[in-house]
């Protein structure tokens, strides 16, 4: 826990969320560490057939308060059995957001943009003006938004919704902001940053329409778990180096497991899904 908080320091979470140790005894020996995004029924079945003894998701499993953990409801039924298995139970959710490097920057790189990267959204409490959510890069050169939205599609997970645009396919993209996650709350930094495309994730309907009626900067919606996964590999890396690089005795994976909400996509001419809930590590 250490080891891990040297690079997302708890301290740097949003006041309303809920990060930290959440199920598991401190003094209990580690030797294998799942990551992951969500905190679901599958992901502990995988953690459970690795023989992980601990998983760290960027989602909280009780980010609201609760009052039970009876084996009554789903949440509660995994607590249970994270309990009955020994394996403990670890999130770094807004602080992994606002990390430098963090969430946004390893979505960054994903969608290619991979160096020259700003914060969208500044941490006030950072000195070095390196924290906060979301980042602000430009692409190596100029695309058409139909390109480098094909670009983005490519780097990230596949999922059955996969990615929606809105703008001109044909307009000329260069500086483009990013945000892992939930992004309309910051609809108007973007705009503010003067950027070309945002792409961010959970985009609603009035927002993003009133904000396309500027005709300006271009939208690209992502799934929600799509945006995030990038960042597994990276929190596994640096929880590696933390605990000695190669000298390290903690074998850590990345779960492809496959965890967004929505399954399967139906329209008037076509109906798509993703076959399997799981993918091929990137």
């Amino acid at each position: 826990m250490a080891a891990f908080e040297s690079a997302y320091d708890p301290a740097w979470a949003a006041s309303w969320d809920a990060v930290g140790l959440v199920c598991g005894d401190p003094d209990q020996k580690v030797k294998r560490i799942l990551f992951a995004v969500d905190p679901v029924a599958e992901v502990v079945d995988e953690a459970a057939q690795w023989g992980a003894d601990l998983i760290i998701t960027h989602h909280p499993l009780l980010l609201r308060g609760v009052t039970s953990v009876a084996a009554t409801t789903p949440k509660g039924r995994l607590v249970h059995r994270l309990i009955t298995d020994g394996i403990a139970l670890y999130t770094a959710h807004t602080n992994a957001d606002t990390a430098a490097p963090g969430v946004s920057d390893a979505l960054a790189a994903a969608v290619g943009l991979n160096s020259g990267l700003r914060p969208l959204d500044p941490d006030p409490a950072d000195p070095t003006g390196r924290r906060g959510i979301g980042r602000v890069g430009t692409l190596p050169e100029p695309v058409r938004l139909h390109e480098f939205a094909e670009q983005a599609a490519a780097g990230l997970p596949a999922t059955a919704v996969g990615i929606r645009v809105s703008g001109d396919p044909e307009q000329m993209v260069r500086t483009v902001a990013v945000s892992g996650g939930s992004g309309d709350s910051l609809l108007g930094a973007a705009r503010a940053a003067g950027v070309d495309v945002f792409l961010t994730s959970d985009l609603r309907h009035h927002p993003a329409s009133e904000f396309a009626e500027h005709g300006d900067i271009a939208l690209i919606d992502t799934a929600h778990w799509a945006s995030e996964w990038p960042w597994l590999a990276d929190g596994a890396r640096r929880l590696t180096i933390a605990l000695g690089g190669e000298r390290a005795n903690v074998e850590t994976r990345v779960s492809t497991i496959v965890t967004d909400a929505w399954s399967q996509v139906f329209s008037r001419t076509h109906a798509s899904a993703v076959p399997q809930r799981s993918l091929e590590p990137k």
